[in-house]
């Protein structure tokens, strides 16, 4: 696993279409980071890709950053490893945000069930329906 220091916090590439995204405590995201992230994820994986987000820190977004943090077309699907109400909530609100986009979503509570969901998700290149906790 290659680990990469960004201004807003780690991301770990767990294969050639996975990364691990693990925001710092107290970051509030804004367009300039999330145009760092996503020209990281451009430049570091396969696309199409999945990302795996660990809340394992409390951070917010600006309302710029909440529209395009997963703009990328190149995201084919995202797993949230929520560790709080607070995190599961501003998921939530993040999600109904952009419902629009259809994101292929899905909240855990435990890492090892998320990375085993996006790896199945890689393998079978099929398209996953948002489902709660």
């Amino acid at each position: 696993m290659n680990r990469y220091r960004l201004s807003f916090g780690e991301i770990n590439i767990l294969s050639n279409s996975l990364a691990e995204v693990i925001v710092d405590e107290g970051i509030i995201m804004d367009g300039v980071m999330v145009d760092e992230y996503h020209d990281f994820l451009l430049s570091n994986l396969e696309a199409p890709f999945c990302l795996l987000v660990n809340k394992k820190y409390s951070y917010s977004y600006t309302f710029e950053a909440q529209t395009s943090i997963a703009s990328l077309p190149e995201i084919k699907a995202m797993a949230i490893v929520i560790n709080s109400q607070g995190g599961l909530m501003s998921t939530e609100t993040l999600i109904k945000l952009n419902e629009a986009s259809a994101w292929n979503i899905k909240m855990f509570h435990n890492r090892e069930a998320a990375v085993t969901w996006l790896d199945l998700f890689l393998s079978n290149h099929v398209s996953l329906e948002f489902q709660s906790l």
